[in-house]
């Protein structure tokens, strides 16, 4: 069982840092705020995003690494 926990542990771990790589930087310029061309938040297809999904992706993969974290934990201590 404890095996599996590492095993599944490692997979969470590189699908939390290939998730935070490929987000694209959120800095934008002082040339961008001064031109108007920010993005509005409140988007029609905010959701369906490549971004989104990714963000998505990365607040799940986040998840499952603290419950795998306390896991074995929990394994280690037995």
């Amino acid at each position: 069982m404890k095996t599996f926990v590492v095993v599944l542990h490692i997979l969470v771990s590189l699908t939390v840092m290939f998730s935070i790589f490929m987000q694209p930087a959120k800095v934008q310029g002082l040339s961008s705020a001064i031109s108007g061309g920010a993005e509005t938040f409140f988007g029609k297809n905010k959701a369906r995003t490549y971004e989104a999904k990714l963000q998505r992706l990365t607040v799940i993969s986040m998840i499952l690494f603290v419950i795998t974290s306390m896991a074995l934990i929990y394994l280690g201590n037995k």
